[in-house]
């Protein structure tokens, strides 16, 4: 069952792939970091350079010339054109009209050219924003011109799903399709974890297991002792007086804390801090000094423990600078997530259904201990105490007045 990963990153999807039974044969990116991580992981052919530079000819060398010599092309097109920060900030972006979402249309040229049994493509869920749908309507015209010009049957479906939903214990929404070359839906796997045991289930919980949280992933990893995880920068003082499971919100006149922010005036993960007894929130991928989620002792994630909240094989390795790490395993799709789907196609393909447990799952670890107690406001933080308005809206704050000049 071979597979083709472009846009490989450091291997997020293909370690789930290969978890469940799949053998990437050849594994691409144009980042070189991200290729000496794949290199230092796993087997296959790597090769370094923009997908534009990349034949078709030149993966068939590795995967072999073939009709079926090629069972799944996976990838995940960088996505900051269709991103909701970017959205959030400025309140609109050049989306399609920016030149990095050429990249969804290289992905394709490779499907039409070696038509695999199936592909699997991920990306932020605003590409499914209601009214600035047209990368997507783009992706799925350029879905039937693959099946016009190469005699392919390819019938998309997606979902824009949470891998908290299937025993990732991260909060971590992605819009995925996936397509059959034999004109078959393909059907997701239904979920198999939610809020059934937090007192907020519904009839249709009732069948699931608990989502895997944070203290499932993190409780027996104890960081390098050469690794500098503490908070730096103006706000990293603030941070010891926010509760677990809360953000900078937490000190607005809406919550608990001291009056210090307006309400909605900074990202969500503004001062983010893990809760033990809930899933992480969405790894980062170039977080600034005061973006989380940060861990409850009040300090940095370390990379080991970032793996773990993506869900990375425990041989995982990487060696790069702190900046390097963050930025290849936040950008990374958790591996325990595409195993799921990677059992969902062996099924739906080859009829190959696996009974055994996930070889990536997070095992259960019971009596989470007691949240830790939040300290006082530092003194040097008090100064910002007062009435402050809350954010505007959507595409309204400073950073879209300044970028509308």
């Amino acid at each position: 069952m071979n597979v083709v990963s472009l846009f490989s990153g450091c291997g997020g999807l293909d370690y789930g792939l290969e978890a469940a039974g799949w053998n990437v044969a050849y594994r691409n990116d144009c980042d070189s970091s991200c290729c000496d991580t794949l290199r230092l992981n796993g087997g296959g052919e790597v090769q370094c350079a923009p997908i534009e530079e990349v034949s078709s000819a030149e993966i068939r060398r590795y995967v072999g010339q073939g009709m079926d010599s090629v069972d799944l092309v996976i990838g995940g097109p960088p996505c900051q054109p269709f991103s909701k920060s970017a959205y959030w900030a400025r309140g609109d972006t050049l989306r399609l009209k920016d030149p990095r979402a050429n990249t969804v249309n290289e992905y394709l040229r490779v499907v039409e050219d070696l038509k695999p049994k199936a592909f699997l493509l991920e990306n932020v869920h605003g590409i499914r924003y209601s009214g600035k749908e047209e990368g997507f309507q783009f992706l799925l015209e350029r879905i039937r011109e693959v099946n016009r010009k190469a005699g392919t049957d390819y019938r998309p479906a997606w979902r824009v799903l949470n891998a908290a939903d299937y025993g990732v214990p991260q909060l971590r929404v992605r819009f995925f399709l996936v397509a059959l070359r034999s004109g078959k839906e393909f059907v997701f796997p239904y979920p198999t974890h939610g809020e059934a045991a937090s007192g907020q289930s519904t009839l249709c919980d009732i069948d699931l297991e608990p989502y895997a949280n944070a203290w499932d992933a993190l409780a027996n990893i104890e960081p390098d002792r050469n690794e500098e995880l503490a908070v730096s920068g103006k706000w990293g003082g603030l941070l010891p007086s926010i509760p677990e499971g809360e953000n900078y919100l937490w000190h607005t006149n809406r919550k608990g804390g001291l009056p210090l922010f307006g309400w909605r005036t900074r990202y969500w993960s503004f001062l983010l801090k893990l809760a033990k007894d809930r899933p992480s929130w969405t790894i980062q991928a170039q977080p600034g000094p005061a973006i989380g989620p940060f861990h409850w002792k009040n300090r940095k994630l370390s990379w080991r423990e970032l793996a773990a909240l993506q869900t990375f094989p425990k041989e995982f390795r990487i060696e790069s600078s702190r900046v390097e790490i963050q930025r290849q395993i936040g950008n990374a799709v958790p591996s325990l997530f595409a195993e799921v789907l990677g059992r969902a196609l062996k099924e739906q393909l080859f009829g190959e259904s696996v009974s055994e447990p996930l070889q990536l799952a997070v095992p259960r670890i019971e009596n989470t201990p007691p949240a830790e107690p939040p300290q006082s406001v530092a003194e040097e933080y008090l100064t910002l105490m007062g009435d402050h308005l809350p954010h505007p809206g959507t595409g309204k704050g400073p950073l879209y007045k300044v970028a509308s000049e």
